[in-house]
């Protein structure tokens, strides 16, 4: 078994971070700026990702790339190596809404594009950064899964079979590459209050309520929460794992009972 390298001083550390000028992506970078010196941020909005990168500082990066496309994503991560050297963690947070109908109103070109985006997007990323950790013979790839991917959520047919298909190959990845120093993990994030979330609660096209009622810890999640995830497994605390995906659901995946179960162990106290 090939022995790891010594990684680098932290602030000589890479990362790539996709669809990192908003939410999770963007709470993600953030907390990679803490312990890398370089972070990337890669977003399909050129603007929005040059913004996000003076936000982050000196010494961080920003490239514009859609990642269903083979050759930009194949330049994000040669570009990412010729400006600083090396790459350590890939992030791959790139990804789009459902088609805000149920199955018989879908369309095959809505739900290619969902899966393209999400599936052949970590597919094409994860395969281009796999390429230089090979050879670094070190490296992780933190993908982000969902608890769409995990249980039947009606009107979510592609995002669903996107995510659980991400999670399929985190694993597949994961084993493929262990020998050579790389892990290969995902989240999979339950309802987080992004501004996306935001806007669609604020149209009544989510139910906050019901969402709130149905996961044990009573609220959504916080996209540096969901970061904070992220950074762990992405980093030498993780050293150990590899082929996992991981809830950060609040509970939701953990609770199999109806919501009138749910609540403080005073509030269920029985008097015997």
């Amino acid at each position: 078994m090939p022995s790891s390298p010594l990684l680098p001083p932290p602030d000589q550390r890479v990362a790539i971070v996709t669809g990192a000028a908003d939410g999770i992506g963007w709470a993600t970078a953030q907390r990679l700026a803490q312990e890398y010196g370089h972070v990337v941020v890669a977003d399909l909005r050129p603007e929005a990702a040059e913004a996000r990168a003076r936000e982050l500082g000196a010494g961080h990066g920003w490239q514009a790339c859609d990642v269903t496309q083979e050759g930009p994503v194949r330049a994000l991560v040669q570009d990412t190596v010729a400006r600083f050297g090396r790459l350590d963690v890939l992030v791959n947070n790139a990804g789009i809404g459902e088609q805000p109908v149920m199955t018989l109103e879908q369309t095959v070109e809505g739900f290619d594009r969902i899966l393209a985006v999400h599936l052949r997007g970590t597919f094409l990323a994860s395969r281009e950064a796999g390429r230089v950790f090979v050879l670094q013979q070190s490296g992780a790839i933190v993908n982000i899964a969902s608890i769409a991917g995990r249980q039947g959520h009606p009107g979510r047919n592609a995002y669903g079979a996107a995510k659980a298909g991400i999670s399929t190959m985190t694993e597949a990845m994961a084993s493929e590459w262990a020998r050579d120093g790389i892990r290969v993990n995902a989240v999979a994030p339950g309802y987080v209050m992004t501004e996306l979330v935001k806007e669609l609660v604020a149209k009544g096209a989510l139910d906050m309520q019901s969402i709130e009622d149905n996961t044990p810890m009573g609220r959504c999640g916080a996209p540096e929460e969901i970061a904070e995830a992220i950074a762990f497994l992405a980093s030498e605390r993780a050293a150990y794992i590899t082929g996992v995906t991981l809830p950060v659901d609040g509970g939701w995946l953990g609770f199999g009972a109806p919501p009138a179960k749910l609540g403080t162990v005073e509030h269920k106290r029985v008097v015997l």
